[in-house]
């Protein structure tokens, strides 16, 4: 079994984020290939954003630090540490209010043996 202190990575991830010219930084954690499940840290430097995208399919994102706002359509939800929200199945951006970082939390579906 493995195990990873997300502590210690969101710390490492802001670090780089505040450092680089996009503002955040992932890093994939389990999953991908031949799983049902793909786990992603995202950290993002205050006042950025993934721009406008598609969803992920079936997935939830739960803020490990600082604050973030969610907005998909007419609908906005602000996060902050501890909380949990269900990616809506729409085009979304992701913004952070303050240094924060993020765990993306994938349903891989078409997977064999899913």
């Amino acid at each position: 079994m493995n195990s990873t202190s997300l502590f210690a990575l969101v710390d490492e991830h802001l670090a780089e984020a505040r450092t680089i010219s996009s503002g955040r930084s992932a890093r994939t954690l389990h999953g991908g290939q031949g799983h049902v499940l793909r786990q992603t840290l995202i950290a993002l430097a205050a006042h950025r954003r993934l721009g406008e995208h598609e969803s992920p399919g079936e997935a939830t994102l739960q803020v490990l630090r600082g604050r973030v706002r969610l907005h998909a359509g007419d609908e906005t939800w602000n996060g902050d540490v501890g909380d949990l929200v269900v990616i809506p199945p729409a085009r979304h951006v992701l913004e952070a209010l303050e240094d924060a970082a993020v765990l993306l939390t994938v349903a891989l579906h078409g997977v064999p043996g899913a």
